[in-house]
């Protein structure tokens, strides 16, 4: 595989790990990650509730997280490490701070547009910075502002298909709509970068994500035109992902039938694996009474019908009663768990094989 640079950033493996929240990707998963030469990325989101105990303060605990994922991520590995950051979060500004501030190499920011990031630099910042966008229109929106601005262009942009795990940035008739596949989009960014990449003399390689299974997935997408891939579900089934061994089940045991689209309180539309909390939504059994965290801009406690928040550390600690497990199109396809390492083999030898093929 060709090696993915990012500015003066070199990935010997042109592999990033999906920020994978709530508890999902934190230093454990991402230090592995990092170790085989690939970008190990850090969720943000939910930090707070994981360290209650430093602070009853949610924004306060969430800073504190964020600060010790990254230092423990620092001891395992000299490799690349990133954080992953919704716009969506009430403490977006917060989590960008602090991972500037801590000197996370890259910081993916995705769930809205971020159009607003490079601001947040500061002269000796050393951070990279890589916006999710779901079209070529977003990609040129967002490369224009940047460059109006701040005189920024990103560092690389990911593009996420529908395919992909967790809240979608897709209306819920596009997501199996061929118009919106990322065989399609992924040459229509190329081609949209290029004209920022040549007007300016930068690179800014392009990041396939969402449905990406398998080397030989990985071996389609760049020959579309990618420069790297962004994987999530392949990474949850591996000893080191931070997630509880019930969560990782969920996926081994699930059937290509109980991966679905739900309707998220967040106002998008996400995709998960089916489970009995699941169903007692759709019967209108959950209703929140109070709202303890405030963290997404776009919940409303008066129309939602749960704490998704609360129902993701469930989640992670492997209680579906009060939870669900988000998961790409394609987790129906894990079938054992592996370690990061032999993740990668795999993953080199599948695109290997499909190269000769």
């Amino acid at each position: 595989m060709n090696k993915l640079r990012i500015g003066n950033l070199v990935l010997e493996v042109p592999v990033i790990q999906g920020g994978m929240g709530v508890g999902i990707s934190l230093s454990g998963l991402a230090s592995a990650v990092a170790n085989e030469g690939g970008a190990g990325i850090i969720s943000s989101a939910g930090l707070g509730l994981l360290y209650k105990d430093f602070s009853s303060d949610y924004l306060e605990a969430s800073i504190h997280g964020l600060k010790e994922e990254l230092r423990k991520a620092r001891e395992k590995t000299l490799g690349v490490i990133g954080v992953n950051v919704m716009v969506a979060m009430t403490n977006f500004a917060d989590m960008i701070r602090t991972s500037i501030s801590e000197k996370a190499d890259i910081i993916i920011a995705g769930a809205g547009l971020p159009l607003d990031l490079p601001s947040f630099l500061k002269k000796d910042s050393v951070t990279k910075l890589i916006p999710i966008v779901s079209s070529a229109r977003a990609a040129r929106v967002i490369c224009e502002k940047w460059k109006t601005n701040y005189d920024y262009l990103p560092d690389a942009v990911i593009v996420e298909g529908p395919k992909a795990g967790g809240h979608l940035g897709f209306k819920e008739d596009q997501i199996n709509d061929a118009d919106y596949s990322l065989e399609k989009l992924v040459p229509e960014i190329v081609t949209e970068l290029k004209t920022f990449e040549d007007k300016y003399g930068q690179k800014i390689p392009l990041i396939a994500a969402g449905g990406i299974y398998t080397g030989e997935d990985i071996n389609k997408v760049m020959n579309l035109g990618a420069s790297g891939v962004q994987m999530g579900t392949r990474f949850v089934t591996t000893d080191e992902c931070d997630a509880s061994m019930k969560f990782k089940q969920a996926y081994i045991g699930a059937q290509e039938k109980d991966i679905e689209i739900i309707k998220s309180p967040v106002g998008m539309p996400g995709r998960a694996i089916l489970s009995n909390f699941i169903l007692k939504v759709r019967d209108g059994k959950k209703q929140p009474k109070v709202c303890p965290f405030k963290c997404i801009k776009t919940c409303d406690i008066s129309k939602s019908p749960y704490c998704i928040i609360i129902a993701l550390v469930n989640a992670m600690k492997g209680n579906f009663e009060h939870g669900y497990a988000f998961a790409g199109a394609n987790a129906f396809r894990a079938t054992k768990i592996l370690s990061v390492k032999e993740t990668f083999q795999s993953l080199i030898r599948e695109y290997k094989e499909s190269r000769k093929g």
